[in-house]
């Protein structure tokens, strides 16, 4: 007897003698079968019970093999399906397969190749289901969820997020570098219907005018020197998905206003072609620059800044959302001891106090690399103010010794110091002190009163 996986199959057939033989031979492998009559019963029975592949033969008395895959499609059922069918029949057999049956099996039927047919069914959909589960993760890594932040600044942005992802619209991030703008992008693009399409990021500022042009829009062979070939452009590349225009506000006036075509034809030429490109790609755009200065300044369109910021996103610096260092910092804290293996458990209120209390002028990208290096020179359990960089550190804690570890001291606890101590540095003015802290005056009341400050 064979090896095969596990599965429920439904046979659908209207010859009771041939369905009989089926499931009796099947069932003794191991397979649970179960059978309709009709092609018309089978979405009434997949409503009601699983099956994992369908044996479904071409020709029935009320609703053929072909009508009943054209239901089943319709209906949005992936499940594999094996196609019965007579010698004289194959070339239905065949428009079956085009249709989406998975393979299809000559009658009388070769009980041996039919179980073949059946096994490799089966692990195909298992390494589908694989397939689409590990997608469903990757595509976790920028779920609105893990972009961290409880403050209100942040929740309004997620509140904006949630809307604007499912749409086509045009979205311009703002915000100082080092706040994660990409990561903002990355977050909309695989919260979109279009997650199944490429996504294509380009840094305008890292690239002069003519070589950005050939990167947007591609280019002909000979259009300038050293283009041999034809190349696409980014545009070509993110049909049918998301490009991500980093920078946009180093982008030059000729440049501008080609995107801008993009934006309102969506379509263009390559450099030193005739041929008009159209393509189908939704546009995301980020920028550290003031684009209202600039269009003051007339060193940037302002029809494009229009057509760009559709629904603006702004992302806040660190310094306006001090109540999010702790979370943040304990993320990339368990982040670097599994990649450094080392056994730290937390970090030291003092320390907490000290990243708290910094500006961080480099924004969640400084922060990031100050828990790195602190956790590679953490000698102990704790991540201490000696372990941070010296331009954290306050002269009267400088020469302070190495506290004493606290292996109770919980996210929790961290807050309420947190607060604790801010409300001291502001003496105790608490419009001022939810202001640092990125919160509204209420939730900062909220919190004294559930910590009994």
């Amino acid at each position: 007897m064979m090896e095969k996986a596990p599965g429920t199959i439904l046979l659908v057939d209207d010859d009771i003698a041939h369905r009989t033989m089926l499931k009796v031979n099947l069932g003794s492998v191991g397979y649970h079968v179960e059978v309709v009559a009709d092609g018309d019963e089978v979405l009434p029975f997949l409503r009601r019970h699983e099956a994992d592949l369908i044996l479904l033969d071409m020709k029935m008395a009320r609703m053929d093999g072909l009508a009943t895959l054209s239901v089943l499609l319709q209906a949005g059922y992936t499940l594999p399906v094996i196609v019965l069918t007579a010698f004289s029949s194959v070339e239905s057999a065949v428009e079956a397969m085009k249709k989406g049956a998975f393979d299809y099996i000559v009658k009388p039927v070769d009980i041996e190749e039919l179980k073949l047919i059946i096994e490799r069914a089966l692990s195909f959909r298992v390494l589908s289901e694989e397939n689409k589960t590990l997608k469903n993760r990757l595509g976790e890594r920028f779920s609105f969820d893990n972009i961290i932040g409880k403050s209100a600044a942040m929740q309004e942005m997620f509140a904006t997020l949630s809307m604007v992802a499912p749409t086509d619209a045009t979205v311009l991030i703002t915000g100082e570098s080092g706040t994660g703008k990409e990561l903002v992008a990355n977050a909309l693009h695989h919260n979109s219907p279009r997650r199944a399409f490429p996504f294509i990021k380009l840094n305008c500022a890292a690239l002069n005018e003519n070589l950005l042009e050939s990167e947007l829009f591609g280019h002909e062979a000979g259009a300038f020197t050293g283009a041999a070939g034809r190349r696409k452009g980014r545009f070509e590349s993110a049909h049918k998905g998301t490009l991500f225009l980093d920078e946009i506000g180093d982008m030059s006036p000729p440049t501008q206003a080609k995107i801008l075509r993009v934006l309102q034809e969506g379509e263009f030429e390559r450099l030193g072609g005739v041929e008009t490109i159209k393509v189908d790609v939704r546009l995301l755009a980020a920028t550290h620059k003031n684009l209202l200065t600039m269009i003051e300044e007339e060193k940037f369109r302002q029809d494009l800044f229009f057509r760009l910021s559709v629904v603006p996103v702004h992302l806040p610096a660190l310094r306006e959302r001090a109540l999010d260092i702790p979370e943040l910092a304990n993320h990339f804290l368990r982040r670097f001891t599994e990649k450094n293996r080392k056994d730290i458990k937390g970090i030291h209120p003092e320390a907490l106090n000290l990243l708290m209390q910094y500006g961080w002028p480099g924004n969640i990208r400084e922060l990031e690399n100050t828990l790195e290096r602190a956790v590679i020179l953490c000698l102990g359990e704790q991540i201490t103010p000696q372990d941070l960089p010296p331009h954290l550190l306050a002269k009267e804690v400088q020469g302070m010794k190495r506290p004493q570890v606290d292996d109770g001291f919980t996210l929790r606890d961290m807050e309420r110091e947190v607060i604790k101590s801010t409300l001291n540095t502001m003496g105790n003015n608490k419009s001022l002190t939810a202001k640092k802290l990125g919160v509204s005056r209420q939730t900062l009341l909220n919190k004294i009163k559930e910590y009994g400050l």
